[in-house]
This record gives structure tokens, C-alpha cells and sequence, in this order.
């Protein structure tokens, strides 16, 4: 047993005892099977936590991705996760990417390659989990969001600011060309659309200085969340530019959050407050609290980040409102909680040494009815049942100390709860100071010149020494990549504390920086005004245990049935997988139930793999029954969006100015003359009824089919954007299936309409090509058809083929006993480039990294030293080292540290 766990087992054991005085009543469920219930639920489901180290803060168009993944878990007596997801959706919701991590002693690498041809400008969410985590709230998941620029596809440069102009919105743009020369005086036309349709309209002409303001009606503010300004702008040749309208109108909402949870006539307590605006951020407010007198009776204003709190004794009856000034001169007026007569709080007092003070307050008046009467107390950190008591008020006001001197990190969770197990109230603690993995960073110089070679010593120092420790380490050119380091999600903010809060913290780093002084009654203002909903402790007290669809997995797992045709499972039948790109043949059997798995397969990414049941007698009878995939649905709407750059040409300026001097010398050619004639590819536009459609959102080729025995399975992973139900054998564009839409694709063979049955009766080898649209803008095949989205199957011209024999008719049989698949592998291993500049030779190029030195391999067997060395590229200015880790044990530990290039 761990140091931690025994601690947490004697502190619940001295803790869970309590003594009846005779006047005391008996409560429903005693305190030790209470204390028993809720213990079974922290002992067997494990917390794990997801954080992604990247290299830098954001990116362009043709640079690669770099990552490290850290797991946290919270119990040591399971085999943790040992696979990662990392998703990458872009800000309409829609799936990009899944990359699968393998992970050793709790962390895992990776990189993505942004090609030009599949990414454009746009703010990406990144989101990182577990399979284990899937059996629980998707709020818990990491999430971050990574601003991604263009400086190579990207025709028109703008930027877009908005305005409240009484019913309308006015959208104020700005536009450039590639080379940022203005674009003035040149004729445009927008839409405003909602995702689908559009709602208004217009034309218009950008003025000397390339601008334009447009006049958007805001009467339909629903609209406005999902939707988009599309802007078609003539320049020798159409520039289009789109601009999400989820930020341009402009609303404030103020919130107040009673400590405890209510307004208790007579007592005195905090009230905390968030004022956020209509993209999700905080806004500085400041205000009056007046009762129904209009006296005022409190003020307030806030810590910068949109929250604070005031003290306020409310009186019975009275009723009270917040008259709030934001910073823009506007003027609202909110109604605080009600007041309560008959309600019992918890309430934290301060930190003191070794221990946390709280209380379990009443009024006097109410006090007479819950006198004597049993309630519960418990404290909660990190998966952990860190305290559990009975108090019975004997007083109006109880005292509670908490022993923290050798809890983990992180929020403690404090909730009083009745005799059977309801939740009364509420408060959320962060412990300090945290007790951090010691991280220290030192450079043989505090100056260099460019391309100077660096020696860099780390040295680690453990919480507890012999830990395996996992670290990474990024130096990045911060003169070309700015960044306020309170925006960052850091290893320290993310596992110990947005990873423990539901919904988006505004620079969760700012907390953690001990330059901002008020940064710990900021932090405390967020514990009252944030969700923290994990479990259900009314369950958890009656023992009723969630249920879970999903271990923690152990490695890359292929698994089936394998049936005879007439349905029956095969048992003791043989199986061989092959995977010919990884080297990897293997064999086994089914049981008793004719299921068979093939585990801890190792493969990367895009490989095909083969399942092969014919070595069995009877093979022709046999059919193999894949299991289905799961994978966690996109929450939509997300509220990281928030994070996002609105003007990414204008916020990342310097970055995208070195991104175009960076790609025009490695990658650019000036002039590539062709002398090949180009084979004419068919399109859907070749087919008159999909004329009206646009240009297709994804296009498979026929050559991405090959191998595939069975359409209609193969389609089910191939189609972007498209979701398969098993239960009415329909396909669904996935953002509206996830909303509730149940309106299905339809499909096209040459510009013919067929329906799902018939695409198995499709000669795949014959399949030139596949369009996916997932919008069809002017409703030409949607109003005939009553679909949502277009699959265009198109075919190979007709070519005079010799007579085939009956070989090749049986080879594109489809064959049930075969399966071929492209199952998703782990994410492909890269080296990062790290160049020499060991000669004056070498020295004579241009170096435009951004990303210095990336290195994701660190690891630590025990408290020590580690040395580093890289070159310098040719920026100059300062240069910032962020070296984060973890160990076995959970801990957690950062470093930025500042070197100067002259």
C-alpha cells in the first residue's frame, strides 16, 4: 500500500466513527455503511486525467504538430489505460483526425503533419482521453484549443471586428491579398447563413483602406450561434472568406453563487459572482447590491477574470438585486437567489498550517428544527475519500477540520449531505501550496549568439525519490511565437485543477503564477462559481455503483465472432490474422461462444490487416462478424471554443510572417511547367442531377478500395463525416446526427438515386470515385429527395474487357470467411529535426524554426541530472524553455525558463 493510501485509509478510519449522545438521533444509513458505500466506488473505479504537452501554442499551415501525452491515475492496484485518443475538430464540430497513442509508465508521444491539402485556417480543438474515461462524464475529457494559421493556400487575409447598432450587428471588415497589400475598392457579395440556410444578405464595395461594414439583422439571435458570414470578394479572380457569428452579438450574463449554496436569512457569507459575455470569456464588471428598498447593501467589483465575491447578510423576506456596470458602459440589472429561512450550508473559513477550517452554519430560527439531528460530511480529492463524518448540530454554527498535511494536490470536495444520502450543499477547496515535482533548468550561458550550440541541465527532484518520471522538453523562439503564459493549460493547471472542473477556465494558468497577487482569491472565487460533478453521492451512499461499458485498455485489441451461416456460433474455430506492413502473423481460437481476439497487436496507422478463417474444414459455411468500434460522440458547441483567435491573420501576424519566409525557401518552387497530358478525373458535376451541388466536401478514390470485399461495410469507416446507424441501416451526416436529425444521405450511382441495399450490388473494383457532400447550399437534390447530404458514387467508363474467367468472377466474390480491414493503428513515429552547426559551412543557411528543440523522451529512473544539447536558429531575442513531467505517482511539474540570442 502506498504512502498516500495509508494515510487516506487511517484518516477515514479515525474519521468515520462517531459518537451518539442520548438525545441524538439515529440517521437512515449509519455512518460506517455510508462510509463503506461511497469507499467501494473510489476503490474500484479509478480516476485517470489526460494532458498534452505541445510544443508551442499555435500553428501554420505545413508545420508539424508536436505532442507528448501524460496519464495521471489516482489508484495504483489496476492496470492502467496504455492507449490514448487524440482528436482533432475543427471549429464547425467536425472530426479531423483520430490519433492513437500507446502509452508507457503513464505517458506517450506523437505528431501531426498539417498538409496543405487537408488543413486551412481555422481555431482546432484538440481532445485527448481514455477509453476508461468514456464510461463517464465527456465534460471531463481534455480539451484544448490550437489556433492554426495559412500562409500558404490562404488567398485573402482579413480581419473582422463587431459592433452593436441598435436591432442590427454591424460586421466590420478589412481585406488583403497574399502579399498584404489592401484590397480597395473592390466589389463583394455576403451571406449570413445558419449553418444551412441563409438568413440575410447583401452586396457592397471595400472603401481605400479595404474595408467594408455589413448591416446583419440580429432578430433571430439563435441563428447566430452556428452560423457563418460568408464573403465573396472580386479580385481577377473570387476570394471567399468565411467568419463564424457565434461572437458578434454582443450579451452579458452575471451569475451568483451563494457560498453553501443559498441565501440563509441572518448569516453572514460570501457571494461569488461570473460575468461572462457572449463568447464564453469574463468581463470586468463592477456594481451595487440594493434590496427591494433600493438601499444599497453591498459592492462589488471584479478580480479581472470576471468573478469575485462580497460579503452579505440577507434578511428574511427581503429580496435583492445586482445593478452591474461593464466595462463598456452598458448598464444590467440581475436578481440575486432568493432567501431561505430553513436551510443548513457548509462553509469554508481559511487554510490554517495543516489544516483546512470549515463550518456547517444555520440560522437561529431554523436551528430549532434540525437540533440534534445526524448529518454527513464528506471530502472527496482527486478519486479519494479524504474525510468522512457525522456531525449532529448542537449549535446553529459546527466547526470541521480537515487534516491536509500529506493529502495529493488538487480540489478537495466538501459535501454535506442528509442521513439518507441527499446532497444539501456544497463547497469546493484548493489545497495549498501544491507539492510539486522540483524542476530546475540551467544553460551553460545566459547569452548567445545564432546558431550557437546550447548546453542545457536539467535537474529533477521527486516528492518521493526512485519514481519513474516522464518528461518533455520545448524551446521555442518566443520573438516569432508571443504568448501570455496565463492562457496556457499547462501539466500543473490541467491535472490539478480544469481537469476536476466542468466547463472552460479562462487562463487556467493565471491561478498557478505567483506574479498575479490576487491569483488565490481569484482561484477561490472560481471554486464557487464552477461545476464539479463527478458522481452521484446519493447513489454512491444507498451502493448503487455506476456501470461500466469500458476497461482500460491494455493495447490494440481485434476481436469478432465467428459464426456458421446459418447463424450459429463456431466454436474452437481457427482464425490467422495477417498485417503484412507490420510483420505481424498471428493465430487463435474461439470459445465456447465462437468469440475470438487478437491482443496487444502493435501497428501504425493506415495498414491493412487480413482475418482469415479458411483453415477450418468447413470454412465455406463460416462467416466473421467484426465487433464495432466505439468511439465517444462530438459534443457540439463546446464551450473551449472560447479560447479561440477571431482575427487569426492579425493575432498571429509575426508567426505567419516567418511561416511565408520558411516555406518559400524550403518548399516553394517558382514555376513547374507540365508536358504530360492530365487524365480527366469524372466528377459529380458531370451528372446533371448533382449539377446544382458545390464542390464535395472529402473524395475517396476507387484506389483507397482496394481490398474491400463488402461496399457497405468498408463505407461505414470511409466516409467523412458520415455516421452509420446499425438500427435503421441508414447513413446520416454526423453533426446533424449527433444534434437528433434522423434524416438520411442519400445516395447516387452515375447521378442515379439507389438506395442503401444496392450498394453491395456495386462492382467495387469498378469505383472511380466517392463524393461526400455534407451540405447541399441551394437544396437542388434536398427539396426532390428529402435528404441531408449526397454519397456520389461514380464508375469507371466503360472500357472492352477480354471475357473473364471463372477464377477472377470467384476472386470478387465477396468472402465472408476473409476480412480484410483498415483498422486504426498507432499514430506513426517521427524524429524531431535538431540540425548541426559544427562549421562555418553549415552555419551559411537560413534557419526559420520556430520550434528550436523538441524533445519527448526524457525519462527519469530517479532523482538526477539530465543533459541536453541543441543549436539555436537564426532568430534572435529571447527564447523560452517549458520542460513538463509526471511520475508514477501522479505528481506533476513544470519549468519555463528565458535564455537571450543576440
Amino acid at each position: 500500500m502506498s504512502k498516500i493510501n495509508r494515510i487516506l485509509f487511517t484518516i477515514l478510519t479515525l474519521l468515520a466513527v462517531s459518537n451518539f449522545s442520548k438525545a441524538q438521533e439515529k440517521p437512515a444509513i449509519p455512518i460506517n455503511t455510508a462510509v463503506e458505500n461511497v469507499q467501494k466506488f473510489f476503490t474500484v473505479y479509478p480516476v485517470e486525467k489526460i494532458h498534452l504537452h505541445f510544443d508551442k501554442p499555435y500553428y501554420a499551415v505545413g508545420d508539424t504538430l508536436w505532442f507528448k501525452t501524460f496519464l495521471n491515475t489516482n489508484l495504483f492496484n489496476y492496470d492502467p489505460s496504455k492507449v490514448a485518443y487524440v482528436e482533432i475538430l475543427n471549429s464547425r464540430d467536425s472530426l479531423m483526425q483520430t490519433l492513437r497513442v500507446p502509452l508507457k509508465d503513464g505517458a506517450g508521444k506523437g505528431q501531426l503533419v498539417l498538409d496543405p491539402q487537408f488543413w486551412s485556417q481555422d481555431n482546432y480543438r484538440v481532445r485527448a482521453y481514455t477509453k476508461w474515461m468514456m464510461n463517464f462524464d465527456m465534460g471531463y475529457f481534455y480539451n484544448k484549443v490550437i489556433p492554426i494559421g495559412d500562409a500558404i493556400n490562404k488567398k485573402l487575409g482579413s480581419d473582422v471586428s463587431f459592433e452593436p447598432d441598435g436591432n442590427k450587428t454591424k460586421a466590420i471588415l478589412q481585406f488583403r491579398d497574399r502579399q498584404g497589400e489592401l484590397l480597395s475598392r473592390k466589389k463583394l457579395s455576403w451571406e449570413a447563413n445558419d449553418g444551412w440556410d441563409p438568413f440575410d444578405k447583401g452586396k457592397g464595395e471595400t472603401d481605400a483602406l479595404g474595408r467594408v461594414i455589413v448591416s446583419l439583422s440580429n432578430k433571430e439571435k439563435e441563428k447566430f450561434k452556428n452560423g457563418r458570414l460568408v464573403v465573396k470578394l472580386e479580385d481577377g479572380e473570387t476570394l471567399v472568406g468565411q467568419y463564424p457569428l457565434r461572437n458578434a452579438i454582443w450579451e452579458a450574463d452575471v451569475q451568483f453563487f451563494p457560498e453553501g449554496g443559498d441565501l440563509i436569512s441572518g448569516i453572514s457569507k460570501k457571494v461569488a459572482f461570473k460575468a461572462v459575455s457572449s463568447t464564453g470569456l469574463g468581463l470586468k464588471v463592477k456594481g451595487k447590491i440594493i434590496d427591494s428598498k433600493k438601499q444599497e447593501v453591498a459592492s462589488f467589483e471584479d478580480l479581472g477574470l470576471g468573478m469575485g465575491s462580497f460579503n452579505l447578510v440577507p434578511v428574511s423576506g427581503e429580496s435583492y438585486k445586482a445593478m452591474v456596470t461593464f466595462e463598456n458602459g452598458e448598464q444590467k440589472t440581475f436578481d440575486l437567489p432568493a432567501v431561505v429561512d430553513n436551510k443548513v450550508n457548509v462553509v469554508f473559513a481559511k487554510q490554517e498550517g495543516e489544516f483546512i477550517n470549515l463550518g456547517i452554519v444555520t440560522n437561529d430560527s431554523h436551528f430549532q428544527a434540525v437540533q440534534n439531528k445526524p448529518f454527513y460530511v464528506f471530502g472527496q480529492l482527486n478519486g479519494h475519500l479524504v474525510y468522512a463524518a457525522q456531525a449532529s448540530m448542537k449549535s446553529a454554527a459546527v466547526s470541521i477540520r480537515i487534516p491536509i498535511k500529506e493529502l495529493p494536490n488538487g480540489i478537495v470536495q466538501i459535501t454535506l449531505l442528509s442521513p439518507d444520502g441527499e446532497p444539501l450543499s456544497e463547497r469546493l477547496v484548493f489545497i495549498q501550496p501544491q507539492k510539486l515535482i522540483d524542476i530546475q533548468v540551467k544553460t551553460d550561458k545566459d547569452s548567445y549568439a545564432r546558431k550557437d550550440l546550447v548546453k542545457m541541465k536539467l535537474n529533477v527532484n521527486s516528492p518521493v525519490d526512485s519514481l519513474i518520471g516522464n518528461y518533455s522538453v520545448s524551446v521555442i523562439d518566443e520573438s516569432k511565437v508571443p504568448f501570455n503564459d496565463d492562457n496556457d493549460r499547462t501539466i500543473v493547471s490541467s491535472m490539478l485543477l480544469t481537469s476536476d472542473l466542468k466547463g472552460y477556465v479562462e487562463k487556467p494558468n493565471y491561478y498557478f503564477n505567483e506574479k498575479n497577487t490576487n491569483r488565490l482569491e481569484a482561484l477561490d472565487a472560481l471554486m464557487m462559481t464552477q461545476g464539479f460533478r463527478r458522481f452521484d453521492y446519493k447513489e454512491l451512499v444507498q451502493g448503487k455503483l455506476p456501470q461500466v461499458r469500458f476497461m482500460p485498455e491494455q493495447g490494440i485489441t481485434l476481436s469478432g465472432i465467428l459464426r456458421l451461416n446459418t447463424g450459429r456460433p463456431q466454436p474452437n474455430g481457427g482464425l490467422l490474422l495477417t498485417i503484412p506492413g507490420a510483420a505481424v502473423k498471428k493465430d487463435t481460437y474461439t470459445d465456447k461462444n465462437g468469440v475470438f481476439k487478437f491482443e496487444n497487436l502493435v501497428f501504425q496507422d493506415s495498414l491493412k490487416a487480413t482475418i482469415n478463417a479458411r483453415g477450418n474444414d468447413n470454412f465455406r459455411n463460416l462467416v466473421i462478424n467484426m465487433d464495432q468500434t466505439f468511439y465517444p460522440e462530438v459534443d457540439q458547441n463546446s464551450p473551449y471554443f472560447s479560447a479561440g483567435i477571431q482575427n487569426i491573420d492579425q493575432n498571429m501576424s509575426a508567426y505567419l510572417d516567418n511561416s511565408k519566409k520558411e516555406f518559400r525557401t524550403s518548399i516553394l518552387i517558382d514555376e513547374v511547367v507540365v508536358t504530360a497530358t492530365q487524365e480527366k478525373k469524372q466528377s459529380s458535376k458531370d451528372f446533371s442531377a448533382l449539377s446544382g451541388l458545390s464542390m464535395p466536401d472529402h473524395r475517396i478514390e476507387g484506389s483507397r478500395l482496394q481490398g474491400c470485399n463488402v461496399l457497405s461495410m468498408c463505407l461505414n469507416t470511409l466516409l467523412t463525416g458520415i455516421t452509420y446507424d446499425v438500427n435503421t441501416l441508414k447513413y446520416y451526416v454526423t453533426r446533424n446526427y449527433n444534434q437528433g436529425s434522423r434524416v438520411p444521405v442519400q445516395f447516387f450511382l452515375n447521378g442515379m438515386p439507389i438506395d442503401e441495399p444496392s450498394l453491395n450490388s456495386i462492382t467495387i473494383a469498378e469505383i472511380e470515385g466517392i463524393e461526400i457532400f455534407l451540405r447541399d447550399d441551394l437544396g437542388t437534390v434536398r427539396n426532390i429527395y428529402q435528404n441531408d447530404g449526397v454519397v456520389s458514387i461514380i464508375t469507371k467508363k466503360e472500357k472492352k474487357q477480354p471475357r473473364m474467367t471463372a477464377a477472377q468472377i470467384e476472386a470478387m466474390l465477396p468472402k465472408s470467411n476473409v476480412v480484410e480491414l483498415h483498422p486504426l493503428g498507432y499514430v506513426k513515429q517521427r524524429a524531431f529535426y535538431t540540425p548541426k552547426y559544427a562549421t562555418p559551412e553549415s552555419k551559411n543557411t537560413n534557419d526559420y524554426r520556430t520550434t528550436v528543440y523538441w524533445n519527448p523522451e526524457i525519462r527519469v529512473e530517479k532523482n538526477g541530472e539530465i543533459d541536453l544539447e541543441f543549436y539555436n536558429a537564426d532568430g534572435t531575442g529571447k527564447y523560452k524553455v517549458v520542460v513538463e513531467g509526471n511520475d508514477i505517482q501522479g505528481n506533476v511539474g513544470r519549468k519555463v525558463y528565458y535564455y537571450n540570442v543576440k
